[in-house]
């Protein structure tokens, strides 16, 4: 397949059809798992005193790696992102100002001992850790013994920055992508030029090494989501190395970023699986006795290749994040700047390698997506 062919309008715009599925499940962040965090510090008053708290590098952590509402910039310059709600009261759409301009406090008891922390209020909504909550009647915040609050969540379709950082990445998909599409019209039959020699190689690869060995001759079908999901996991994650704007989002490592790449997959799979493919999983060649652990088992596969996916891309863009910040913390820990030399070499180290695992994750995600759409249309020759 000539590669003229793939970089067509209909198949460019896949990507951003793509692109604002996964921004649409992760703006609802209904399958975020992590405790997202305002990094703002607790504190504390004994006898009328304000004791020095440790530094808190989990806190510290989370926060950073955690989606926000706002994306700072540097010192107090910050932007600011649209909220958008629907509760008790219907659709309400403000910007996110507006909470981190109207802080409030409330304490409550912790293994035995009171601790204040913050939250921000605004037209009858609550932001805390990063999560948004609906007022009681009394127009406050509660919260139960283990700081988890009792108020309901309205839904929350909020621009965050995660949201925000996957808008940056579709427009500089379609920006480099259209730009080599007009760049093969017009050298049409000639050697490549300039963007186009840095991204053929890699299209090539998707295509020879990827497509056609785990495919067969039907991955033209393909190719369109192949090149999509590489590219796109791609520059999110180089995105999320960037430690100021535009960068610094933790995208790859939102479960529900990774939960809507293994579903798409998971759905290209399963609607495109032949006879032979719903056959080996309801009527496999074994002995009939076994069905009743067979069957069980087959149909748990199904299910387990895509989360297989969510969890392999999550677990590893977080814990290289992690790594990298524990790193940095340890100048903070130990409060000495003799720590740094060491601590920095190794974030220096670390970079790098997550600039290797970044492209790794993205060449294992396709990888994986190409062999599972290849089991399920293989063609088995009939004995």
């Amino acid at each position: 397949m000539h590669l003229s062919r793939i970089f067509t309008l209909r198949n460019l715009l896949s990507v951003l059809v793509f692109g604002v599925f996964a921004i649409s499940a992760a703006s609802a962040r209904a399958f975020s798992p992590q405790d997202e965090q305002a990094g703002h510090e607790a504190h504390q008053e004994q006898k009328g005193v304000q004791e020095e708290e440790k530094f808190d590098a989990a806190s510290a952590i989370m926060h950073h790696i955690s989606d926000a509402h706002e994306w700072h910039i540097i010192g107090d310059v910050a932007i600011y992102l649209p909220v958008i709600l629907y509760g008790e009261d219907g659709l309400k759409l403000f910007s996110s100002a507006h909470f981190y301009h109207n802080p409030r406090e409330i304490t409550w008891a912790a293994d035995g001992r009171e601790k204040t922390e913050t939250w921000y209020e605004y037209d009858g909504f609550a932001l805390f850790h990063e999560k948004i909550y609906q007022l009681d009647e009394n127009g406050t915040l509660r919260l139960d013994e283990a700081g988890h609050p009792l108020n309901a969540r309205p839904l929350d379709f909020s621009i965050t920055k995660n949201v925000a950082s996957m808008f940056l990445s579709v427009v500089a998909l379609l920006l480099i992508f259209l730009a080599v599409a007009k760049g093969y019209k017009k050298r049409r039959g000639k050697a490549p030029k300039g963007l186009q020699s840095a991204l053929e190689p890699i299209v090539l690869f998707i295509r020879d090494d990827i497509a056609i060995p785990n495919i067969g001759h039907q991955y033209g079908r393909f190719m369109p989501f192949l090149l999509t999901v590489f590219f796109f996991i791609w520059i999110n994650n180089v995105l999320g190395m960037i430690p100021f704007f535009p960068g610094g989002a933790n995208v790859s490592g939102n479960i529900a970023f990774t939960f809507v790449m293994g579903t798409v997959t998971f759905l290209i799979t399963t609607f495109n699986g032949n006879k032979n493919y719903w056959k080996h999983i309801f009527a496999p060649e074994v002995p009939v006795w076994l069905y009743p652990i067979m069957i069980p088992v087959e149909i748990i596969s199904v299910f387990s290749k895509p989360f297989a996916l969510i969890i392999r891309l999550f677990a590893n863009i977080t814990a290289g994040h992690i790594v990298i910040l524990s790193l940095v913390s340890l100048i903070f820990i130990f409060k000495t700047i003799a720590v740094s030399p060491v601590s920095i070499a190794f974030v220096l180290f670390m970079n790098v390698l997550e600039l290797l695992v970044g492209f790794l994750q993205a060449y294992i995600f396709t990888l994986l997506s190409a062999l599972f759409i290849g089991m399920a249309i293989a063609e088995h020759a009939e004995h």
